[in-house]
């Protein structure tokens, strides 16, 4: 028998997997290529474009999405239309100084209380992804809140759920949804799930992770930094995802920059059902 690697000495078939030849070839720190979740101070983080640019390149990474905020957090200092156009071009006046890192121009969009997305299509469109994200109504009921992400989901520029379960460890119970109507509707629509990083999330759990690995969703593993120290916080959503047999393709962000920009633009390979604001 082979070598057990000590985070997946559970009792859930990794015994069985190690005498078949079957234990899968775990994902590295080494492996994510970018982060596909942080902010800067133009909403609720500390520090710049650049000096994020330049944290994100230290800790290794070759590309960093900046999602900021959308208008309805407006506690998070959330951006409006005038000012996400201006964050725009400003990445890309940056991205034409910057060499050895790229940033994509993203947000994290609200999920409004009926699903429909915090911004219009023709501002979502312009953007390389979009993270979306529940920031309030966490009271809903079960079949309330399942619909909610859903349709969220089927937006047709819906790229990533950030942080799916909105727990806050000790502060804020996970949502009360149908997690596994969510990964099916991710699996069909080709959108990915968050694996958030930040110590006080660490959502997804393992375990929520592999059901979505067996369905075929990609799982992002993210910092959502908001200070340039917070890129340190990768390794432990990598650490999780050890923990749920992942391997370096059922990462999103372990992609090439220009394997992820088709994935994007493809839309993760499934077709949306509908075309909603």
């Amino acid at each position: 028998m082979v070598w057990i690697t000590p985070e997946l000495r559970e009792d859930r078939g990794e015994v069985e997997a190690a005498l078949t030849g079957r234990l899968p070839r775990l994902i590295e720190l080494s492996d994510l290529k970018g982060d596909l979740h942080a902010h800067t101070r133009d909403s609720d983080g500390g520090n710049s474009l650049e000096e994020m640019a330049f944290a994100a390149q230290h800790a290794g990474l070759e590309y960093l999405a900046i999602t900021d905020h959308s208008r309805s957090l407006r506690v998070a200092h959330g951006l409006d239309i005038d000012r996400l156009l201006k964050q725009i071009d400003q990445i890309d006046a940056l991205n034409a100084r910057l060499q050895g890192m790229t940033l994509l121009k993203g947000v994290e969009v609200d999920i409004l209380e009926d699903g429909r997305l915090d911004l219009p299509d023709d501002i979502l469109g312009r953007l390389d992804l979009v993270v979306g994200a529940v920031h309030s109504h966490f009271g809903l009921t079960l079949h309330q809140q399942t619909q909610r992400l859903l349709r969220a989901m089927d937006h047709r520029y819906f790229s990533v759920l950030a942080h799916p379960l909105c727990r806050l460890i000790n502060e804020r119970a996970p949502l009360n949804m149908d997690l596994p109507a969510i990964i099916k509707a991710a699996s069909e629509r080709g959108c990915c799930l968050e694996l958030n990083s930040q110590p006080q999330r660490m959502d997804l759990f393992d375990l929520q992770c592999q059901y979505a690995k067996d369905q075929g969703v990609l799982i992002s593993i993210n910092s959502d930094a908001h200070r340039a120290a917070d890129f340190s916080c990768l390794r432990y959503g990598v650490a999780q995802a050890r923990r749920a047999w992942l391997e370096k393709h059922d990462v999103l962000n372990t992609r090439s920059l220009t394997s992820l920009k088709k994935f994007l633009r493809d839309g993760g390979g499934g077709r949306p059902q509908s075309a909603q604001n």
